[in-house]
């Protein structure tokens, strides 16, 4: 059973992205294309690039996530540098460009010159993962191709109609994964606190101008999990996964093993209604074939 897959931003929260993919593989189907935003376009582009889940979740067992992150100190304007992240993902997808990669794959950014939404699926994959995960202000923006580009979600968080556009055929089913909470739900949304455990760090923790960044981080978590809702609304995808990871803070650390489930349960949650819509879709394109 063929489908497609959106994948949404939300930091360490995008590690349930893994268990998502893992479960729908292990249940027969088949992703044609995929397209992310931030966290999620972290695990497009990987999985893209031919690895599998089990590999992706090994990785990241594996890797010092206190190393990700780091005082920010020269070039574009900045609170915390990435080299940490950019190294992980290098090793994993070395210097693959979107054409080198196995299935169509698309991240999206926001160009801060021009406020538009910016798709990337063409030239160097890392350096497109380094712009869709350019938080504003926290994480230094990426100059791509003439842009100056910041993190996706703040326009588009759970990329729908991207990954439709990139579809190797259309009305597959499409599967989006939203890391926010329903509205319900966002009175447990938690702030995000200083991944890395340093005596510097633990001191800068105390001052204002941490609890400046945490308001901040937990402002724009509120928005973009706006943002989300009225997107889905408007894209219309076939089914939403929704993980339980509200209690995760953006630059948490966490145990990969745990988060990683929680994307395996809410995907078992939406299968018979997934299986539903594949089958319906598959039946339609028999009739459709058999017509013509």
């Amino acid at each position: 059973m063929d489908i497609i897959v959106a994948l949404g931003g939300g930091g360490a929260k995008g590690n349930a992205h893994i268990g998502v993919l893992r479960v729908l593989e292990r249940e027969g189907f088949t992703i044609r294309a995929v397209a992310g935003t931030s966290a999620g376009g972290m695990a497009a582009a990987t999985y893209a690039a031919g690895h599998s889940p089990d590999e992706l979740q090994a990785y990241m067992t594996q890797v010092n996530q206190s190393s990700f992150y780091g005082f920010h100190l020269s070039g574009e304007p900045a609170l915390l540098g990435v080299d940490g992240i950019y190294k992980a993902l290098h090793k994993l997808v070395g210097e693959k460009t979107f054409s080198d990669l196995r299935i169509p794959c698309a991240l999206t950014a926001v160009d801060l010159e021009s406020s538009k939404r910016v798709i990337l699926n063409q030239g160097r994959v890392v350096d497109a993962l380094m712009a869709t995960i350019a938080i504003p202000g926290i994480f230094p923006p990426k100059r791509l191709d003439g842009h100056l580009l910041v993190d996706g979600g703040l326009l588009d968080p759970v990329p729908v109609t991207v990954v439709r556009g990139i579809a190797p055929r259309r009305r597959m089913p499409v599967v989006a994964v939203a890391l926010t909470p329903e509205m319900a739900e966002r009175s447990v949304m938690k702030s995000p606190g200083f991944l890395m455990p340093s005596p510097i760090l633990n001191q800068i923790a105390r001052l204002r101008v941490a609890q400046a960044f945490e308001i901040f981080m937990h402002s724009l978590e509120i928005g973009i999990s706006a943002i989300t809702d009225l997107r889905l609304e408007i894209d219309k995808p076939d089914i939403i996964i929704r993980p339980d990871v509200a209690h995760i803070g953006y630059l948490d650390r966490v145990n990969i093993v745990d988060v990683v489930r929680l994307g395996e349960l809410a995907t078992e949650a939406v299968l018979p209604e997934l299986r539903r819509i594949a089958r319906r879709r598959q039946g339609f394109f028999r009739r459709r074939s058999r017509k013509l």
